[in-house]
């Protein structure tokens, strides 16, 4: 396996208390055979995430008694299609809400195909994660009153996977860049792999209301005007 740390500018990004133009996470990549093309490896890997984080915790929690955040371990795991069969007239986001405060650690499984109601969980670009074995990891946090994403991640495509999620998306133009080429020629490496967010592990952690308590970036005035007056000390 390999870990990197991702740093970038997402000058497009919108702003709010979850979301900054600065993005810190941990990357990391894994090579696998085509028989761990399961959603058993999926998922396994997704309880190794969470107990590895909650294990974190606790170490934190013992050096700073005051923390008083809890996480779950067992993680509920539910397809997106289940998600809108459950929760039909809301949104993704609404049903995230819902199932998460339930269950307060989830992983929802397979975004970025349609679903039956012909729209997308949420999205999720055609040549990265294989859109029936990927996924998001949510917790419920108290603090926001809200469920929070702390990593998104999944088994990769392969060469069927990426012809066909090139096709539906109408991305075919793609198929002669140097990745794709080489993918669809079977001349990659078969993967799984994700992005961990440091400032959001970081944030939920410690119970933050704002990213910027635990991260410098560049804020609208609006922004440092509410934080001031609701007494979130942005950094």
């Amino acid at each position: 396996g390999l870990w990197t740390d991702m740093n970038a500018i997402r000058r497009d990004e919108v702003p709010d208390a979850l979301h900054s133009i600065y993005v810190d996470q941990w990357d990391w990549e894994k090579v696998i055979t085509p028989d761990m093309r399961t959603e058993a490896e999926l998922k396994r890997t997704v309880t190794d995430i969470v107990d590895a984080i909650c294990s974190t915790l606790s170490a934190v929690k013992c050096m700073y008694p005051q923390i008083q955040v809890h996480l779950h371990r067992e993680v509920s795991f539910v397809t997106a299609q289940e998600l809108e069969d459950l929760y039909p007239t809301l949104t993704g986001k609404e049903r995230e809400n819902a199932y998460v405060k339930e269950h307060p650690t989830t992983f929802i499984i397979g975004i970025g195909g349609k679903l039956r109601s012909g729209k997308p969980h949420d999205g999720r670009a055609p040549d990265y994660d294989d859109w029936q074995l990927n996924g998001d990891i949510l917790v419920w946090n108290d603090v926001l009153h809200r469920s929070f994403e702390i990593s998104s991640m999944g088994i990769r495509v392969d060469e069927a996977a990426l012809d066909y999620q090139l096709r539906v998306s109408g991305c075919d133009d793609r198929r002669e860049l140097p990745f794709h080429k080489m993918l669809l020629n079977g001349e990659l490496p078969l993967t799984i792999g994700g992005g961990i967010g440091q400032s959001r592990l970081a944030m939920l952690m410690m119970g933050c209301a704002h990213i910027g308590e635990v991260q410098s970036s560049v804020w609208d005035q609006a922004t440092i005007d509410a934080c001031e007056k609701a007494g979130i000390r942005l950094l």
